[in-house]
């Protein structure tokens, strides 16, 4: 990789990584159904109109039934979960159970697009597992907090986002091989909005949010997004859907960084360690001994 990439994967990572921060400062205000529907709509509003510019309207109106149910499970879905998810546990750890993603992703790619599974990548599997089933075990409890979610409903919803994202990455690979990414992107943000409105209108807040979390909830649409998703498939673009993977190893770091440096979130030793099972098992369950190219998410 060229030193622009590395700088524009760090940036993606930052960005990534920080869409954890920006909802754990906007849900509490804005619930997590209406901070969803706002941030897709924010990236609706980035994404659509370079769509246009680059004339890739055509693929949202030829596939479009397609790039609306991913929308579903891949943008709509997940942000509302992580929402609930990020009312209960810190930005750090709901960044590591992210980073299981891929495991998720090879195991229905596995099961459902018969993709064949080496044994190194069954192993990864099996690793990545014990890692998330072991921070979960440690991290969770049935204590309710201030908005009625306690650390086990919050880690549940975190391994639900993952597993809507690694269906959404296979379904993307059977379904929509050879469509623009970017329509996609843009396409699939446009449907979860949709879907969205009319649950964002009937749980919207009953007193209007403050100023961080309107700040915060403007950079995870426009930046965490729009702009991140821009990043990503420039990346795959210029050094291959391998290379960017390696977000999937940084966006940890930096949630929990911007979680002690604004929020005074603690990491732990169980966070640490659980963190490293887990990106040691995702590791080898994305091929990459030997290298093989995966798609990955955000929060």
């Amino acid at each position: 990789m060229k030193s622009h990439d590395v700088i524009e994967l760090l940036a993606l990572a930052a960005l990534w990584g920080a869409s954890f921060l920006f909802i754990r400062l906007s849900a509490p205000e804005f619930g997590p159904t209406a901070m969803a529907a706002l941030r897709c709509i924010g990236a609706v509003l980035f994404l659509l109109p370079i769509v246009a510019w680059q004339r890739q309207s055509g693929a949202l109106r030829v596939h479009w039934r397609a790039i609306a149910w991913l929308g579903v499970v891949n943008s709509a879905l997940p942000f509302v979960l992580y929402g609930v998810a990020l009312l209960a546990i810190n930005a750090g750890l709901s960044a590591i159970f992210n980073a299981a993603t891929p495991l998720w992703a090879a195991a229905i790619g596995a099961l459902w697009l018969h993709e064949r599974l080496g044994p190194l990548r069954v192993l990864g599997l099996a690793i990545g597992l014990a890692g998330v089933i072991g921070l979960a075990w440690d991290k969770a409890g049935l204590t309710s907090n201030e908005h009625g979610i306690s650390a086990t409903v919050a880690i549940a919803a975190c391994l639900a986002a993952t597993l809507l994202y690694g269906y959404g990455a296979s379904y993307a690979k059977k379904r929509l091989a050879g469509v623009s990414p970017m329509a996609m992107a843009a396409g699939s943000q446009l449907s979860a909005a949709l879907l969205l409105a009319l649950p964002a209108w009937l749980q919207r807040p009953q007193a209007m949010p403050g100023t961080i979390a309107w700040v915060s909830l403007a950079l995870l649409a426009l930046l965490c997004t729009g702009v991140a998703y821009v990043l990503y498939f420039r990346l795959i673009a210029h050094i291959g859907a391998t290379n960017a993977s390696a977000v999937t190893f940084l966006m940890p770091a930096f949630a929990a960084a911007f979680g002690w440096l604004f929020l005074d979130e603690q990491l732990t030793a169980s966070m640490i360690v659980g963190g490293v099972v887990i990106l040691v098992g995702t590791a080898l369950a994305m091929g990459l001994w030997p290298r093989q190219p995966v798609v990955v998410n955000s929060a």
